[in-house]
């Protein structure tokens, strides 16, 4: 007889294969590791019921200098604001053009035969994907700015719920985003359809965008084979995204105004709204890999789930994914659609405290951390309602679970029987845990349980490898540390 403790690293690893993952987490949902012990994390509950009828892509939130707070957002065809109470105001601009609610590959009428490709087989890279229409939604002041790429305009609006947002005077069109600098000037991103061109307005004055002696407009082209996708300020520099490569703009004055130097290369953004910063540096989803600039040059993020992420997603929806900080726990999710699916419906998540990755399944098309708000809020796929969330432990009929790679049990040469668990649970019977057996790595696997945790546990159970689900069976703030399994060799078939 002898006690084999279960102490498995925290974390979900994904890469490879099944046996690959022995001794780790390979499956979670709902879960997150603080400290070594896993947890459930927090439900959500209903904001504002009233989110319009189409996918809301691209979300802020600001106060006012009254300290009123405002949630803005918007779909392919509209822009909405709402108050802190939740009442929805529709600001669409007059004359918008509509963009779209899922990307789509632009071929031309007749650019392709029915049935010329096989389910499941890539098309050649000759198609040009027109990506989901996303806002860029920061703030000037107390007035909220708005952009989007199908449209191009950039429009102001500066708090009337009884007034549309307004074309900003003067500004460039045919923009593919914008950004405002800590430095206080306005960049339109794609400016007048140059998809390298950086175009700023004056300082602190988003009207002036032609240069002259008296002001600071000017405008930069980046020497990329590349788009322009996304700006985002990190650490008194602007971060400019595009879909090959990474440039930094920094301030340096009249006559020149800014500087703009490349800091990466073949890290290019995946989705306009992939990226997030947080107080180290900005984090953002590539093609294959995950990216950081924390100043000086970029560098790629390893990943200990990326073999399912990236080879289990509709490359075609890609531009569908967002990122969003959680400041409480250190975490950055990315909610992306799997390949079985057009809609956000996975998230990975990176927690950049405790370098731990975690994975789930929850359908999510836009969010904000806390700041403006007490609780980060995230929109629904499933109902286009706002929800806040880390609220209580109602997750909408979902259960938190984890799930283990296999173990081996003694040295993998012999059959092992287990007949008790000794669980390090922070209350008794928050939790069930399930143990399925193999006696060989693609051999039928037996599942045993669930069992109601007590301490200690009668089990019965034989085999060589064992693989752990632990699930969350109250709406509750459960604990799991490092559990322990009685077990006895046995021989050796």
């Amino acid at each position: 007889m002898a006690l084999i403790d279960l102490n498995i690293p925290a974390g979900v690893y994904r890469n490879g294969t099944d046996l690959q993952s022995m001794g780790r987490w390979r499956d979670a949902n709902l879960v997150r590791w603080i400290d070594g012990t896993m947890r459930p994390v927090g439900g959500w509950r209903t904001r504002s019921d009233d989110a319009g009828a189409n996918k809301l892509r691209g979300m802020a939130t600001w106060a006012d200098n009254s300290d009123d707070r405002w949630i803005a957002s918007g779909s392919y065809n509209k822009l909405y604001v709402w108050n802190a109470a939740g009442a929805q105001s529709d600001i669409t601009p007059v004359g918008l053009t509509a963009g779209r609610e899922d990307a789509v590959a632009y071929t031309g009428f007749g650019g392709g035969f029915y049935g010329a490709y096989g389910y499941g087989v890539a098309r050649p890279d000759t198609v040009r994907i027109q990506p989901a229409t996303s806002w860029d939604l920061p703030s000037w002041g107390e007035y909220l700015l708005a952009c989007n790429e199908d449209d191009g305009k950039i429009y102001e609006w500066q708090l009337d719920t009884g007034t549309a947002a307004a074309v900003l005077s003067n500004a460039p069109t045919g923009n593919r985003g914008i950004v405002v600098t800590e430095e206080r000037f306005l960049f339109a991103l794609g400016a007048g359809g140059n998809p390298r061109l950086v175009q700023w307005s004056d300082r602190e004055d988003n009207n002036t965008w032609t240069p002259a002696a008296t002001n600071e407009a000017g405008d930069l082209e980046l020497n990329t084979s590349g788009a322009l996708m996304k700006g985002v300020s990190v650490r008194g520099q602007t971060l400019l995204l595009t879909t090959r490569d990474a440039h930094v703009a920094n301030y340096v004055g009249p006559p020149y105004v800014y500087g703009i130097e490349r800091v990466g290369t073949s890290c290019g953004l995946a989705a306009k709204q992939a990226v997030i910063v947080v107080d180290i540096g900005a984090y953002w989803m590539g093609v294959n890999s995950f990216y950081t600039y924390q100043g000086g040059a970029v560098q790629e993020v390893q990943s200990d789930v990326s073999d399912y992420v990236f080879n289990d997603m509709n490359k075609a929806q890609v531009s569908k994914v967002f990122a969003v900080s959680n400041s409480m726990f250190g975490e950055i999710t990315w909610y992306y659609p799997s390949s079985a699916s057009t809609e956000n419906n996975r998230y990975v998540t990176f927690n950049y405290i405790e370098n731990t990755w975690y994975t789930g399944d929850l359908a999510r098309t836009a969010g904000f951390d806390r700041g403006a708000f007490r609780q980060p809020m995230l929109v629904s796929a499933d109902d286009n309602k706002i929800y806040e969330h880390e609220i209580g432990f109602d997750y909408g009929g979902l259960e938190p679970f984890a799930e283990t790679g296999p173990f081996m049990l003694g040295s993998g040469d012999q059959v092992v029987s287990v007949t008790e668990m000794l669980p390090d649970e922070k209350t008794q019977g928050d939790v069930d845990v399930t143990f399925k057996t193999r006696f060989y790595p693609n051999g039928t696997e037996r599942s045993y349980g669930p069992y109601s945790m007590s301490n200690p546990t009668s089990l019965r159970f034989t085999g060589r490898q064992v693989r752990m689900r632990v699930e969350g069976q109250r709406l509750s703030d459960w604990r799991v540390g490092v559990n322990r399994i009685d077990a006895v060799a046995g021989g050796r078939r």
